[in-house]
């Protein structure tokens, strides 16, 4: 794969090191997800070139690396002007650091090895392209460009289940919020016809991008569109995927029923376990019925079909 080998030639051309940074914020049952989010959008703002997400002694961290081209000052000053918003007050950066004697690429060759999901599918970085896929698994290959979208939380590992379940020839799939794509491509990877991606933060439309390429997506069978949840959305498709927070989730749940084709499906993940019983008490008057319901560690997602009448 040229670009894949343009860039590890790249990385292997420089020092062996990268600066590391710790954030933190306070982690309870109830505001996880929402922390999860906002240590989300620090590490996408700061431009860091991976990160993850642990938790530990009961508060929530993102470890976060950046390239060795900018001196630690430099990072440090971006940082800090990131967290002064009024939106990171609760952020706290708990240490930073030099990491070194590993490339980058091998650090997160390690973090990345090929995922089971599902009943049929294999989610894998795209160094791992050469090697075997057990038989009845179906690669998707997606880019560990960031911590979120990956495959590997565990809503995402929801969305995907609940999604290769229904998914048939024909299909037009609407995703919502599509970060790096992988539901939208693992769709039509399993024969939808047409996906329809949208995402508030135009820069991930490009991410999505790349990951079409390495899946061998046709780009005319995929519209991706900067648009926030459902507002401006014409149409009706056969499935709605939305793996996003409990808040989007439930101002979108309105507007769901109309964009629905007769025995379309919703799919919505990016939930906690805690949020599960408030979140289905809005869906229930959303003119939705709850077909499906799945949980893995602490997060839950569901698939609902249009109620009668």
């Amino acid at each position: 794969m040229d670009e894949l080998e343009s860039y590890l030639k790249t990385q292997e051309e420089k020092d062996n090191y990268w600066w590391t940074i710790e954030f933190s914020m306070p982690l309870n049952d109830k505001n996880f997800s929402q922390n999860e989010e906002i240590l989300s959008t620090v590490a996408t703002l700061s431009d860091c070139i991976g990160a993850y997400v642990f938790k530990e002694n009961g508060r929530i961290f993102l470890r976060a690396d950046y390239d060795n081209s900018d001196g630690l000052d430099g990072v440090l000053f971006k940082v800090e002007h990131i967290l002064n918003d009024y939106s990171f007050r609760d952020v706290d950066l708990t240490r930073c650091y030099k990491t070194s004697n590993q490339p980058w690429e091998k650090q997160h060759y390690d973090a990345f090895p090929p995922l089971a999901v599902g009943k049929t599918l294999m989610v894998m970085a795209p160094w791992h392209e050469k090697e075997e896929i057990p038989e009845g698994r179906m690669p998707i290959y997606i880019y560990p460009a960031s911590a979120f979208g990956t495959g590997y939380h565990e809503s995402t590992q929801i969305a995907l289940s609940l999604l290769e379940e229904i998914v048939k020839g024909g299909d037009v799939i609407l995703d919502i919020g599509t970060g790096t794509g992988i539901l939208f491509i693992s769709a039509l990877k399993l024969g939808a016809d047409k996906a329809i991606a949208r995402d508030i933060d135009p820069t991930t439309l490009e991410e999505a991008k790349r990951n079409m390429k390495l899946n061998g997506i046709n780009p005319k069978v995929c519209e991706l569109s900067e648009g926030d949840l459902l507002k401006g959305f014409h149409g009706q498709v056969n499935i709605l995927t939305a793996n996003i927070l409990l808040n989007p989730n439930v101002s979108m749940l309105p507007d769901v029923r109309g964009v629905l084709k007769p025995k379309g499906s919703a799919i919505f993940s990016g939930m906690t376990n805690v949020e599960s019983n408030m979140f289905l008490s809005i869906l229930n008057s959303s003119g939705l019925n709850v077909e499906r319901e799945m949980k893995i560690g602490d997060w839950w997602g569901c698939r609902a079909v249009k109620a009668w009448g």
